[in-house]
């Protein structure tokens, strides 16, 4: 994947043309079926794998007829870039000249992406000779593959490219194929409709001709890179930067500035809720990234008088069996003042802080104007989606920590209307902390959400997690969260019980609860992001060895997926000798799992920076869970960061910024 293109076949290399294999370029299948044949039969798959985010390498053998022994001699190689480009080599051990009769057999439907991946692609097209390679045109758009060398017979009717290769001796001859997009007098197709909601494959760019490497994002953090005495660590350090850096897309606004997609196959475009958390999570790999994810969402919040001025659009998703689809607007809308006031922590310009102030304001303004004001016996809690949404317990957090954090932001920024947030915020905490919280003979635990008419529903899960997620203030101090110190430490208990641990991460909904479905995607499976923010939250909270556990359980997990955490996985419990089992519709790669990955691979240094006050406080783990660990690559105030933590859990910074000083 290297976004706007991708590219999806099983491990033998072969597009079939079935389910979701083929080529893409800006959301539209360029070819569906790739199939290699020689002497009419099939290569023998030995070997397929990823070599990068953006490449995929395949390895087949030749079986010939009157070959005696087990050994084959010919031996052949396909390398596929995301864009659909790809070098089929075949290499002789003959010790003779041998004659290959190759065939290529070509096609596609130009189907949308969204459309493959829900199971309702286009009735494949008819193909026609064009230059040295075929041509097939569909609405608004043609695509073509051309060939190097030119094949010796093209027949148009079957989509078959032909050659006769002889091989010399200890030879090797190459094919080259060249898919690319090209657009046609009719506008673009409409989206898929899906489960009430609309899939975006991803914006589409207007682009008509071949795009190189140069067309690519550049990375929009640094090199971070993890040396750990458990290597699945560093694996899963690399494998998911690199994910993140084929999900890297440029604005068509203004291409300038880049955001990471949500994912394959469902969000191949702007996901305002999960560009955010992702480009939160990479925070000690710089600030470029959340600089042009801000600028982005901020081009596109509602700038029109009224309830939604200030808000930051976002679809609906679903929320499991007990509650009504929450809108993922509100999330963004509450994170853009938290993840701008944080990056101001880790180093964001003053100047580019300045520029992005007004959207932060603006979001703190619909808050204020979209919390209920039906009375004091609704707590003055937001109601999501609001106006008449459910008032949900994850929302709750996301809104004071907006709250606390912004007026933080707006303080450090002279800017008004600070007093009334950090007041509007004490009132929610004092309030949260009676209504939410459900007694039980096991201790009690926050309830999921109330109800309008203030009734508690109260199922456990996951999303909980989000409680003890406050955000970073000055002097390395965490924000106060919506629990007291036993509820935090009631919660830690729950988060690390048998009914939410899976063992491989948190469920999404616990093992005991009415409605508990291991696949379901919010209630009970495994979602990645909510249990890389539920190990952070733990850490910041003192349950190091809490966090530590569900750390070493995602590690666990990740050597099950080749270190490419899906999304979600099943919520099944881990048993000796189990794995891991995917779930059928997550995207993979992800933008959050892959962020994280990676954040909780650094919250094990324990990082707390305060940049404007020159400082910065190294706090790692002091359980050491994966062993010493050396992080370098890292970026704070704008200069390169390494830190060491010893197997004893103990913190020495190998690099940082002059000036910038350590902190007990």
């Amino acid at each position: 994947m290297a976004l706007p293109s991708l590219a999806v076949s099983s491990p033998t290399g072969q597009l079939t043309g079935q389910g979701l294999d083929g080529c893409y370029r800006d959301g539209r299948r360029i070819l569906a079926r790739c199939e290699v044949r020689v002497a009419g039969e099939e290569p023998l798959a030995v070997q397929g794998r990823l070599v990068g985010a953006d490449r995929a390498h395949f390895t087949g053998v030749i079986r010939r007829s009157g070959e005696c022994g087990p050994d084959p001699e010919i031996r052949m190689e396909r390398l596929r870039s995301a864009d659909g480009t790809e070098r089929i080599t075949f290499h002789s051990s003959a010790t003779r000249p041998v004659r290959l009769p190759v065939e290529i057999h070509l096609g596609t439907d130009l189907a949308d992406l969204g459309a493959a991946a829900v199971g309702l692609p286009g009735a494949e097209l008819r193909a026609a000779v064009h230059g040295s390679g075929l041509r097939w045109s569909g609405r608004g758009a043609h695509a073509v593959v051309t060939a190097a060398p030119a094949p010796q017979d093209v027949l148009a009717a079957v989509g078959l490219l032909r050659w006769e290769l002889d091989l010399p001796p200890g030879g090797r001859r190459t094919i080259e194929l060249h898919p690319r997009l090209e657009s046609g007098p009719a506008g673009p197709p409409s989206p898929v409709r899906r489960n009430g909601g609309t899939l975006v494959p991803g914006p589409r760019t207007g682009h008509t001709g071949p795009r190189s490497r140069h067309d690519r994002p550049p990375r929009s953090w640094s090199a971070g890179r993890l040396e750990c005495d458990d290597p699945r660590a560093d694996a899963l350090m690399a494998g998911s930067l690199d994910d993140l850096h084929g999900l890297l897309m440029r604005d068509p606004a203004l291409p300038t500035d880049v955001f990471v997609a949500g994912g394959f196959p469902w969000r191949c475009g702007l996901a305002p809720a999960e560009a955010l958390w992702t480009a939160r999570m990479l925070l000690p790999l710089g600030t470029r990234l959340v600089a042009s994810t801000l600028r982005t969402l901020a081009r596109t919040q509602q700038a029109t008088p009224g309830a939604d001025f200030g808000r930051i659009p976002g679809p609906l998703r679903d929320a499991g069996p007990h509650a009504p689809a929450g809108c993922t607007g509100i999330e963004a809308t509450l994170l853009f003042p938290a993840v701008l006031a944080e990056a101001r922590r880790w180093g964001l310009p003053d100047e580019e802080t300045e520029r992005l102030l007004p959207a932060a304001a603006r979001c703190l303004q619909w808050l204020r104007t979209a919390t209920d004001p039906r009375g004091a016996d609704r707590g003055g809690y937001l109601p999501d989606p609001a106006p008449d949404g459910p008032y949900r317990c994850e929302t709750q957090a996301h809104a004071h920590r907006a709250a606390v954090l912004g007026a933080d932001l707006l303080d450090a920024c002279g800017s008004p209307g600070a007093p009334e947030l950090r007041d509007w915020a004490a009132e929610l905490r004092a309030r949260f902390r009676t209504d939410f919280w459900v007694d039980d003979r096991s201790g009690g635990h926050p309830a999921a959400l109330l109800t309008g008419d203030g009734r508690p529903v109260p199922h456990l899960g996951a999303t909980a997690a989000h409680l003890l997620d406050t955000g970073l203030l000055g002097g390395g101090a965490f924000a106060p969260g919506l629990l007291d110190a036993p509820q935090t430490d009631q919660l830690s208990r729950l988060l690390r019980g048998p009914a939410l641990d899976s063992g491989w991460g948190l469920r999404g909904l616990g093992a005991k609860e009415r409605g508990y479905n291991p696949f379901g995607h919010r209630s009970g499976a495994v979602r990645v992001h909510e249990t890389a923010v539920a190990a952070i939250g733990l850490a910041a909270a003192g349950h190091e060895a809490a966090a530590g556990a569900l750390a070493k359980g995602l590690l666990d997990a990740a050597e099950h997926f080749g270190y490419r955490l899906p999304e979600m996985f099943a919520g099944e419990q881990r048993t000796a000798g189990s794995v891991p089992v995917p779930h059928p519709a997550a995207c993979r790669p992800a933008a959050l799992a892959a962020a994280g990955a990676v954040q909780i691979l650094i919250t094990l240094a324990g990082l707390r920076p305060d940049v404007p006050a020159g400082t910065v406080a190294v706090r790692p783990l002091g359980n050491a869970p994966l062993g010493a660990v050396q992080l370098t690559g890292l970026t704070i105030a704008e200069h390169p960061f390494a830190v060491r933590i010893s197997r004893l859990g103990m913190g020495m910074v190998e690099e940082a910024a002059d000036g910038l000083q350590l902190r007990a």
